[in-house]
């Protein structure tokens, strides 16, 4: 098994003052050649938004993009004619394919929005753009890793046009797991929301990162109680056009 420690203070910040955001992977400003993605994971921003304020109107093209709010509100509006609110407990999804526009705004005036913004490189190019969101309230498990996003519009989540499968878990402390690779030759970036844990003996704290791969399964321990996100995701970068 090989592996990949990247600590909360090591990641990028910017602060715009209406907008505090940490980068994982090299983002905007931030820019490491050593953490440009760990496989087809471009982006994994842990944003803060202020209070009636967001991203104005911008586009993106040929990308994955996964919201997944922690707290607060937040108003999406896009050129395929969605307006909707995602909040804690939602994951959202757009395809971008051959393009897309859209904004994000904190609706509310009294309390920040922190979400995480994922970004995954698709395995088709040029694809149709979609939009989509869920909650993950009824499929939400406790002591155990639950699915909230795969390849197939079938199962449980959200899908993307990418052999990826990520999933969430809320521990109490002492609980454990364990996780077995969907698809010969991904990798899994393990992302701790709150708490701290233990894969494969690698002690992890909050808001840090973790990523594993040529493995067919790896242990997982809550040592507080936490919460985890696991991107399982291809390793190579290899994508065909829509045709």
């Amino acid at each position: 098994m090989k592996s990949v420690l990247h600590k909360a203070a090591t990641r990028g910040y910017a602060d715009h003052g209406w907008l505090k955001s940490h980068h994982t992977f090299s983002f905007a400003g931030y820019h490491d050649p050593e953490r440009m993605h760990f496989g087809v994971l471009r982006v994994l921003n842990d944003d803060q938004v202020a209070p009636g304020r967001g991203f104005g109107t911008h586009p993106h093209d040929n990308m994955e993009i996964i919201s997944i709010p922690l707290e607060g509100d937040l108003e999406h509006k896009d050129s395929m004619g969605n307006t909707t609110t995602i909040k804690e407990g939602d994951v959202q999804v757009m395809s971008a394919g051959t393009g897309i526009q859209h904004s994000e705004y904190n609706k509310n005036t009294d309390q920040e929005v922190k979400f995480l913004q994922i970004w995954v490189f698709p395995n088709k190019r040029n694809v149709e753009p979609r939009y989509d969101q869920i909650s993950i309230r009824d499929i939400e498990k406790q002591n155990a890793f639950y699915q909230v996003l795969s390849p197939n519009p079938d199962d449980d989540g959200v899908w993307v046009h990418q052999d990826a499968w990520f999933h969430l878990g809320k521990f109490k402390a002492g609980a454990s797991d364990s996780y077995q690779i969907k698809k010969e030759g991904n990798g899994v970036y393990a992302f701790v929301l709150e708490g701290e844990v233990e894969i494969n003996g690698q002690r992890l704290e909050k808001r840090d990162g973790f990523g594993v791969w040529e493995t067919d399964s790896f242990n997982f321990k809550a040592t507080s109680d936490s919460r985890v996100l696991l991107m399982e995701v291809p390793m190579s970068l290899i994508a065909s056009d829509n045709n």
